[in-house]
């Protein structure tokens, strides 16, 4: 029995060396870790946030009639330039019948008065030549006579107006004609010949006529989200970028950040405006959409490295990189980081050109031989 126990136990034994030496020698024989290296560059670096929105004109102006009726007649089409005073469309008046019905009993009642101080002139008249009445009473009554005859006239005029829109002597002035008032490119005619206009008041905002704007002022209008707008400030530079124009890039500023925000599909958006340095030689329509990248930070031909090469200490939270002094052999730096684009970090002193940076990610010897 004690015989059989001694063999078990020099057999364990056996098997737990060979065991341990057959671990050994698989460990000997793999291939040894091999880390990468990389070297600092000179990098021009942009951080920026990016937002979305249109190119419009820094002022339009909506022409709207000052009576109501029907498009008569257009004069002008979207992309027409005008000056302040040209005619963009004639209006044919439709008279409301309880004011064309005051205006017309308006002219018998002017009438008949005029028709009374006509008849007591003529009579002071008489009575002057006969020395019954003074000058000052013949005065008086061609005075009356006067402004019957004017009131007379100004009934005339005011039926005239209601039932057409205008009157003679008033044709320049007449409310049917529609001017432009401010000089710039037609951007819209919503309005076809025969479409019933409503005149602009005190309770109704009227028909757009025509929009008018100055396309040489155009602005940026975007929202930024809420995470990104404690990032900007006013006066920030912009470059645009418009997708219906290839390979260009528009410099503006940002000179407008909305106080309050709005929800928009469940988050916060805040309003952003940038005027524009348009380029001459590029014509930007009204409308289109583009990207802001708005520039955050800029530092060029600064020396810089990956971001995925920089540790943080777990203790300090302060970054460092492992450089090499030797064949495999690394040595921690501490650095000190400036700005980032998410790709490339600038480093602002802990190492130079020639330091040779460990790269983390682990790779075979053959694939480092590629």
């Amino acid at each position: 029995m004690k015989k059989s126990v001694t063999i078990i136990t020099l057999l364990v034994i056996v098997l737990a060396f060979g065991g341990s030496m057959y671990y050994l020698y698989q460990k000997n024989a793999e291939d040894p870790t091999i880390y990468k290296t990389e070297q600092p560059s000179k990098q021009s670096i942009i951080k920026k946030t990016v937002a979305t929105g249109s190119i419009l004109p820094l002022e339009e102006v909506l022409i709207k009639p000052n009576i109501s009726g029907v498009i008569e007649e257009v004069f002008v089409e979207g992309g027409d330039y005008v000056k302040s005073g040209d005619l963009l469309a004639r209006i044919k008046v439709v008279p409301n019948l309880n004011a064309l019905n005051d205006a017309r009993n308006n002219i018998d009642e002017a009438r008949i008065a005029l028709e009374d101080q006509k008849r007591n002139l003529d009579r002071q008249k008489g009575l002057f030549e006969k020395g019954v009445v003074s000058k000052v009473d013949l005065e008086r009554a061609q005075v009356s006579f006067d402004q019957a005859q004017q009131a007379y006239s100004a009934a005339n005029k005011r039926y005239d107006i209601v039932k057409t829109g205008t009157t003679r002597g008033y044709g320049n002035a007449a409310n049917t004609m529609i001017r432009a008032t401010v000089s710039g490119m037609v951007l819209d005619v919503p309005v076809e010949v025969g479409n019933q206009v409503i005149e602009s008041n005190n309770f109704n905002e009227g028909t757009t006529i025509a929009a008018i704007a100055d396309v040489e002022k155009m602005i940026f209008e975007g929202k930024v989200d809420e995470s990104e707008v404690g990032k900007i400030t006013e006066d920030l530079p912009l470059e645009i970028t418009v997708g219906a124009i290839e390979n260009k890039v528009f410099d503006a500023i940002l000179d407008y950040i909305a106080p309050k925000g709005k929800e928009e599909n469940g988050a916060i958006q805040f309003e952003i405006k940038g005027t524009l340095r348009k380029q001459d030689t590029v014509f930007i329509r009204a409308g289109l959409s583009a990207n802001a990248s708005i520039i955050l930070g800029r530092a060029d031909s600064v020396l810089a490295i990956k971001e995925a090469l920089v540790q943080f200490d777990p203790k300090t939270k302060k970054p460092f990189v492992e450089i090499e002094t030797g064949e495999q052999n690394f040595e921690r730096k501490d650095i000190e980081l400036g700005i980032s684009d998410g790709i490339f970090v600038e480093i602002k002193s802990g190492v130079s050109k020639e330091d040779k940076i460990k790269v983390w990610n682990e790779v075979k010897p053959d694939e480092f031989a590629d």
